[in-house]
């Protein structure tokens, strides 16, 4: 049995495209259940439990962590709270 090129073609199309519409109906169904979770579904509080047992760092190492992390950050992030536990 011989298969001609054209077949060969065909088939490439018809697996290719397959695989197109499988994953553009994940993305389309992923988009919805995000949109879904987003608009129905409320987020949860954040509750901070603060640890009874912090010590206060030094003031002088504080700054110096904050520089640093700054620094490696490019300015992109800070640090809000400096705890010693």
């Amino acid at each position: 049995m011989e298969v001609s090129l054209l077949e060969g073609l065909r088939l490439m199309g018809i697996g290719m495209t397959t695989v197109f519409v499988v994953l553009l109906i994940i993305i389309l169904f992923g988009n919805a259940l995000i949109w879904f979770v987003n608009r129905f579904i409320p987020a949860e509080e954040k509750t901070s439990q603060v640890p009874t047992n912090v010590q206060t760092v030094d003031p002088n190492i504080a700054q110096a962590i904050r520089l640093a992390i700054e620094q490696i950050s490019n300015g992109k992030s800070t640090a809000e709270k400096i705890e010693k536990l």
